[in-house]
């Protein structure tokens, strides 16, 4: 009897451990396989790839802006009305006096001459002057860029940015952006200016 009840539990713990099953544990270490469809059947086959080394967005260069396609440059709409209820900056005594934007220097026969006021949009005006020859007798300054072509001359060429008045808020504000013949931006400049004072900028034609 109790060589039977022995035979009996071997028998059982037996076929309890045949009855496990061993979960098994995926480790992936190939390369991304992709999915196409068969020309023979319509139906998904995977086809193996060897993956890129580089990725194409690190060849591609990004595209340039052009001021003449976009005259809010890196502005969205949002940033737009943003600056409409900007407040200008506080009055200072240093905006009384003119302004020198610094030089540029181009190969080219002109240059494109794009400003907006990057404050609060408040009706600010300009003239604008080339070697002392007026070519600009009003220009509203407004959230967008407006162009103007300069057609320079050898040597040195001054460009002046006389205020006509402070808008409702004042100072006059703007910024400015000039574009070489080749549509580079050579230059990014800001003025703040009480009415009657001006902001020069000299380019340079070699």
């Amino acid at each position: 009897m109790r060589i039977k009840f022995l035979f009996v539990y071997f028998f059982c713990v037996a076929f309890a451990a045949e009855a496990q099953i061993e979960i098994p544990r995926t480790v992936n270490t190939g390369r991304v396989i992709r999915a196409e469809e068969s020309n023979s059947t319509g139906f998904p086959i995977l086809k193996r790839e060897e993956a890129e080394t580089e990725s194409r967005f690190l060849k591609e260069k990004p595209k340039p802006i052009d001021l003449r396609e976009n005259p809010n440059g890196l502005l969205t709409e949002a940033d737009v009305i943003k600056k409409k209820w900007s407040k200008d900056k506080e009055i200072k005594e240093e905006y009384r006096r003119d302004q020198s934007l610094g030089n540029v220097v181009t190969k080219g026969r002109f240059v494109e001459v794009y400003c907006r006021d990057h404050q609060y949009i408040d009706g600010d005006k300009v003239q604008i002057f080339v070697n002392g020859e007026m070519v600009a007798a009003s220009v509203s300054l407004h959230a967008g860029f407006q162009p103007i072509l300069v057609t320079l001359q050898d040597g040195f060429n001054s460009i002046q940015f006389v205020a006509l008045n402070q808008g409702s808020s004042g100072p006059n504000t703007a910024e400015l952006r000039v574009l070489s013949e080749k549509g580079e931006q050579i230059a990014v400049k800001e003025w703040n200016l009480l009415t009657g004072a001006k902001a020069e900028l000299i380019v340079v034609k070699n």
